[in-house]
């Protein structure tokens, strides 16, 4: 692959990895001023986006699978389009339905991205994968704080339509130049890789995966609860700080997952020179006393505490995506995504009903951090059961499968 062509892919996997997490948060913000606008019940209007979440997991595995066989860039210039397109729509829905119908569509194209992007970073990395997977992955919690400041700021000025609208605009000419690069060869498909034999044996093997698609699981759903949450929890803990503006809400929110992003860097450099498994227990057990000091603060402590559980969770993402990748061979490495998540997206709504029961039942949320961190806990004696998987490696160059 030449050097513009990489660049292309590094380039549109990144703002790609920004999109989806800015569009999969967006609603997190944007139903705290259609709350006041509708004068409907938080916990009613949560629910709208359940189908949408189910979308993104369930659709993760057929997205894998097609790139697989058809096209990597492809599916990416309908991620980027259809995604656009279904945010446009959410702005102009005039009701509940209209709404969740159209978030549904932004579900279903935002599917496409995990399964087929992080491969596709794997194999376009031209030096070390595991920092090629931390920049990529800054991106993606740049995404998520860029979705609370974006939609707050939106909120603001203008109104909660043009929160989805504006950005539906940029994503769908996003997808309309990466078609240009494509159309033209300057962006160009990358070969599946060759990959060295593993270490263990298929038992092994198989083990590996299973603990990774439990604690995968658990990763989701503390990931999906805290970004669903966190709009909330903000305005609810820190109400004398922003005196009910969104914006400031969202400012707060985008400087933890902002800051909190570029944790991934040093989960990149030490997946390259530590042990994978390491890296990544060690990551897990920093989150379990997190999550319980998250139910009994309040104030600037509060934004502090989730700054480190959100840098302590995106710090395992490299290590966590290099296991997957090292335990399943390159051929398949957009199944094995999909499958990822499927379990990461797919367990969503699990996730957003959780909050919506919790908070109707209790009124607040300390009930559901003292789950997340038991569940934490278990997952720390999950991943001392994996095998050794060594450090990362510089990516073998990929060779065309005749």
């Amino acid at each position: 692959m030449d050097k513009l062509s990489a660049r292309l892919s590094l380039i549109f996997s990144c703002v790609g990895h920004a999109y989806i997490h800015m569009f999969t948060a967006f609603y997190f913000t944007i139903v705290i001023a259609i709350e006041r606008v509708w004068e409907q019940p938080f916990h009613e209007l949560i629910r709208l986006w359940t189908p949408a979440a189910l979308l993104v997991g369930v659709l993760a595995l057929p997205a894998g699978w097609l790139a697989d066989r058809w096209s990597t860039l492809g599916m990416m210039v309908i991620f980027f389009i259809g995604l656009g397109l279904s945010a446009i729509l959410s702005g102009l829905a005039g009701g509940s339905t209209g709404l969740v119908l159209a978030l549904a569509g932004i579900g279903a194209f935002a599917a496409i991205y995990h399964p087929v992007g992080i491969p596709w970073v794997i194999r376009s990395a031209r030096r070390s994968v595991g920092m090629a997977l931390a920049v990529n992955g800054i991106f993606g919690g740049l995404g998520v704080g860029l979705a609370a400041l974006v939609a707050g700021g939106l909120i603001d000025v203008l109104s909660w339509r043009a929160a989805f609208i504006v950005p539906g605009v940029l994503c769908l000419a996003t997808g309309l130049v990466m078609l240009g690069f494509v159309a033209t060869g300057r962006l160009k498909e990358v070969p599946k890789a060759a990959v060295e034999e593993k270490s263990v044996g298929q038992d092994g093997r198989v083990r590996a995966v299973v603990i990774l698609l439990l604690t995968i699981s658990v990763t989701g759903i503390i990931f999906q609860a805290m970004q669903t949450v966190m709009p909330k929890l903000f305005e609810g803990r820190l109400s004398d700080l922003f005196d009910g503006s969104v914006l400031g809400i969202g400012l707060s929110v985008f400087a933890v997952y902002a800051v909190s992003s570029f944790a991934q860097l040093l989960g990149g450099v030490l997946s390259d020179r530590l042990p994978l498994k390491l890296v990544y227990l060690l990551s897990w057990m920093l989150q379990a006393p997190l999550l319980w000091l998250m139910a009994q603060i309040g104030g600037m402590p509060l934004v502090l505490v989730a700054l480190v559980l959100v840098s302590s969770n995106t710090a395992s993402l490299p290590a966590e995506n290099l296991l997957l990748a090292h335990f399943t061979p390159a051929k398949h490495h957009g199944l094995a995504f999909g499958v990822k998540f499927v379990l990461a997206f797919g367990l969503a709504p699990f996730a957003i009903e959780l909050v919506a029961l919790i908070q109707r039942l209790t009124g607040g949320f300390d009930v559901l951090f003292l789950l997340l961190g038991a569940a934490a806990v278990a997952i720390v004696g999950v991943v001392s059961l994996l095998p050794s998987a060594g450090r990362a490696r510089a990516p073998v160059r990929a060779v065309v499968a005749e």
